[in-house]
């Protein structure tokens, strides 16, 4: 016995000693770039686990579930040059790939993000390929940089989410201030679309305007003020969507409208405003939303109607976060928009332990609801990401 346990011992200590050693990151993924520097590969994982719990105060029942809400792997870098970037991500959980219709091959949604960016010249971008149009910013900021555990209701209802097209981006600075500027054209049903362009294309522009300049690591896209910013930092933004002839009832998202003759389409027009301001531990966001159709369909409602949210929260020297949101959702004309109307009060507490990287978050909501009946939610989620 004493042979095999000597030899067991050894390859184990060969195996610890064989372990490669790397200079990357906790939260900086796994990096790697070819000896001729003809391309660069930036490789991560995140995982979201979820508990939620609702309470009808009607009724006085309590439900309640535990799931992993999200499970993402990111690949990015550069291929052939610096100046043509790439990036994918794929979902591996439930909530990620469902969805599944006729539409997309009746098969999983898998990917996220496809695309490439080409740098072209000098603070100009050409984006192509399925990834976030340039829509609220609540929307663009990723679901790991989050203040809350999840976005809010005027984001569910209302946002352009991904699509598959072209974009065009570009900076200008002016001074200490910094202008923006995006536009894209897509396909307008949203992501992983295998059909034929059922209806028009869709046509987005988004302008922001920082009079401070720039954020701290991109800080105007993710949430709390985890840099500290030294100095107040300001972003205002405005986007509009002319999706032409959509399919589905919020435009990207959404059932797919259908009669007897086939798809019923519709013109959907979207605009939205947002603020963000961060200083010394305090950040506020807020957004406004509204869409309208150019007509009303019998028996279809699509998405239309206004939202509003406004949140505002305090990190403390420990990386301990109190938050609080409200949020308001109205139709414009309750006989013909899917959404009804609903206010949301929120409490959030967040502990950020390697910035959004490793944190635990939970948040308590009362929601006012018009056409059911109110509701209490909790949730507790923790996040990681490699």
């Amino acid at each position: 016995m004493r042979i095999p346990l000597i030899i067991l011992l050894l390859v184990i200590t060969q195996a610890t000693v064989a372990q490669d050693l790397t200079s990357n990151q906790f939260g900086k993924g796994i990096k790697i770039i070819a000896k001729d520097s003809s391309f660069s590969l930036k490789f991560g994982a995140r995982f979201q686990t979820l508990y939620e719990g609702v309470y009808n105060e009607v009724s006085e029942n309590y439900n309640d579930k535990l799931l992993i809400r999200r499970s993402r792997l990111k690949f990015e870098g550069f291929a052939y040059s610096p100046k043509l970037e790439y990036k994918i991500e794929l979902g591996l959980s439930n909530r990620d790939v469902g969805g599944a219709s006729p539409e997309t091959g009746n098969a999983p949604r898998i990917i996220f993000d496809a695309v490439l960016k080409w740098h072209f010249k000098d603070n100009w971008q050409l984006w192509f390929g399925q990834t976030k149009l340039p829509g609220n910013r609540e929307r663009v900021i990723s679901s790991q940089k989050l203040q809350f555990v999840d976005r809010s209701l005027v984001n569910s209802r209302f946002n352009l989410d991904r699509d598959i097209g072209v974009q065009l981006h570009h900076k200008n600075n002016f001074g200490a201030s910094v202008l923006k500027q995006a536009i894209s054209i897509s396909i307008g049903e949203g992501r992983n679309i295998t059909s034929d362009n059922i209806g028009g294309y869709d046509y987005t522009g988004r302008i922001e305007y920082l009079p401070f300049g720039e954020f701290a690591s991109k800080g105007d896209y993710f949430g709390s003020d985890l840099k500290r910013e030294s100095k107040p930092k300001l972003a205002f933004g405005a986007t509009y969507d002319y999706n032409d002839g959509a399919s589905r009832q919020r435009g990207q998202l959404g059932s797919f409208m259908s009669d007897s003759l086939g798809f019923v389409t519709n013109d959907l027009s979207t605009y939205f405003f947002d603020i963000m301001f961060k200083y010394n531990g305090w950040s506020i966001m807020s957004e406004y939303a509204h869409r309208e159709s150019k007509k009303s369909i019998i028996n279809t409602k699509f998405g239309t109607g206004n939202g509003f949210v406004f949140q505002t929260g305090y990190l403390f020297k420990n990386n301990f976060e109190i938050a609080g949101r409200y949020t308001s959702i109205n139709p414009i004309d309750p006989d013909y928009s899917s959404i009804s109307k609903e206010d949301e009060y929120t409490l959030g507490v967040s502990k950020y332990f390697m910035g959004h990287n490793l944190k635990i978050q939970s948040d308590l909501s009362y929601r006012n609801k018009s056409l059911s009946d109110n509701t209490f939610g909790y949730r507790f989620q923790i996040e990681l990401s490699i």
